[in-house]
């Protein structure tokens, strides 16, 4: 079974001839020929890692690699952390929705709303309803009108096939 590509070259798997030094135990970056630098790694007992393999002179780090990668790792995670996923929530009308209906609906959107979530709404035309589209764009719009408050309307009313949808995302928070 192959072995899998490391991330870095390290030590010995470095080609250039001449690296930039940098690190924690360096004062200054220096360039200096590669001999010299996994000689220096090799005295404080560490690795010498490939950082930026493109610069000119690669820029290369004395650390240890295992502490290193799990440094990586953990800023990985926490930068996956912070990333919010967005939720889109769909809510179906008919073109004739009548009031209970409606409102059951703009009660569950307005607390997808609240959560945070995106909420797409849509009027379903079966059949011959596509006639009423004028009617289905009005509840739509009734819908962004008493939505207002806790959210905006991200797309207006637009007619694709035989539904007409519409987006509308959260008000950020304050």
């Amino acid at each position: 079974m192959p072995e899998k590509e490391a991330a870095h070259k390290i030590n010995d798997k470095i080609t250039a001839q001449q690296v930039r030094l940098v690190g924690d135990n360096i004062e200054a970056s220096m360039v200096v020929s590669l001999r010299d630098a996994l000689k220096m790694a090799d005295e404080m007992g560490l690795d010498l890692v490939e950082i930026s393999p493109n610069a000119e002179p690669p820029v290369c780090r004395i650390v240890d690699y295992q502490k290193f990668l799990y440094q990586q790792k953990k800023k990985a995670k926490e930068i996956k952390a912070k990333q919010t996923k967005v939720v889109v929530k769909e809510i179906r009308f008919g073109p004739n929705t009548d009031d209970h209906d409606y409102n059951f609906k703009l009660k569950h959107a307005e607390n997808f709303l609240k959560e945070g979530a995106k909420v797409k709404s849509y009027v379903f035309f079966r059949g011959r309803q596509i006639v009423f589209k004028d009617q289905g764009e009005i509840l739509l719009l009734r819908f962004a009108t008493d939505l207002e408050e806790w959210g905006k309307v991200e797309q207006m009313p637009k007619l694709e096939g035989k539904r007409m949808i519409m987006m509308l995302a959260p008000k950020p928070k304050k």
